[in-house]
């Protein structure tokens, strides 16, 4: 498995197609909702994309969220690959990514069922309730980077 940057369109649209199958067509999320202006190019925000033998297999982004913290999102998985810590690799790419850029911490908004998943890399839940977005209930979540 091999996660990296995307820096060319073509890995952007693997990006996309990967999110839109996850989050579109299995977890109904409204196409719309899913698709923001920070998936215009592969400049617009930090993509990631994980491979098996050329296949994509999760994506993620993480952009700016405040002066220091880096906002990860849209991270996904293909159905047949969670549970063999890709979910792992493609979060710790994209920390180290934010760390080196001089993020000192993360937060996300992570799908309630995928919290304990986060907390085993070191987050934690910092919403006081959880909240509805894209009609699925998320909780936000935070970690020092450094």
């Amino acid at each position: 498995m091999k996660s990296k940057l995307v820096t060319e369109q073509s890995e952007l649209e693997q990006a996309l197609a990967l999110r839109m199958d996850v989050f579109v067509k299995e977890q109904g999320v409204a196409s719309d909702e899913e698709v923001d202006e920070y998936d215009e190019s592969p400049s617009a925000c930090r993509h990631f994309l994980v491979t098996d033998e050329g296949e994509p297999v999760a994506a993620g982004r993480w952009k700016a969220f405040e002066p220091g913290v880096a906002k990860l999102q849209r991270i996904a998985v293909r159905l047949p690959y969670r549970g063999r810590s890709i979910g792992r690799l493609l979060v710790s790419a994209m920390e180290e990514d934010a760390s080196a850029l001089g993020y000192d911490s993360a937060v996300l908004d992570a799908q309630c069922s995928a919290e304990p998943f986060y907390e085993k890399l070191g987050y934690t839940t910092i919403s006081a309730e959880p909240f509805y977005d894209a009609g699925i209930l998320h909780v936000r979540m935070s970690k020092a980077l450094r």
